[in-house]
């Protein structure tokens, strides 16, 4: 039977003992998401409390931290989403997220619109990936991309 949580606590301190398990045994997230049988932003997402996992990926989860049968049961339940309090973010990270959408936000909601019409993107039925490329003028870049099915407005 599928399970859903309605109070976040039971996860985030889930989501705190499975990073410090990570740290103790020195893993990466992909090695977390190999065992898990997805994607890494998808194993990342659920291990943080953002995602249910089926049950084979959450016993080899599990598994992998050194973390007991109840953890596992935890993570095969649906969360309530949403892992930012309210307010302008203070972590620098998410902050030059929030700072991106801030400034690039209405652009990308009428560049949507124009290409698609009147809908939303889904952050359900969904694809993440994160890439270091090199820059060719030095350094590094990072390339996101996030891939959402576009869901449009029905009139009833």
């Amino acid at each position: 039977m599928v399970h859903a949580q309605f109070d976040p606590t039971a996860r985030q301190t889930l989501a705190t003992t499975a990073v410090e398990a990570k740290l103790r045994k020195d893993l990466s997230w992909q090695q977390i998401a190999d065992a898990a049988g997805f994607s890494v932003a998808f194993v990342t997402a659920a291990v943080l409390g953002q995602h249910a996992l089926p049950e084979q990926s959450a016993k080899a989860v599990v598994e992998i931290l050194g973390l007991d049968d109840d953890a596992a049961l935890l993570l095969q339940t649906i969360p309530t989403r949403g892992s930012i309090d309210g307010g302008i973010p203070t972590d620098p990270t998410i902050y030059r997220f929030y700072e991106m959408l801030q400034v690039y936000g209405t652009t990308l909601k009428a560049l949507v619109h124009e290409e698609f019409g009147d809908g939303i993107i889904s952050a359900i039925n969904f694809k993440l990936d994160v890439k270091k490329v090199a820059d060719p003028e030095g350094g590094e870049r990072a390339v996101i991309t996030l891939d959402g099915k576009y869901l449009p407005t029905k009139p009833f």
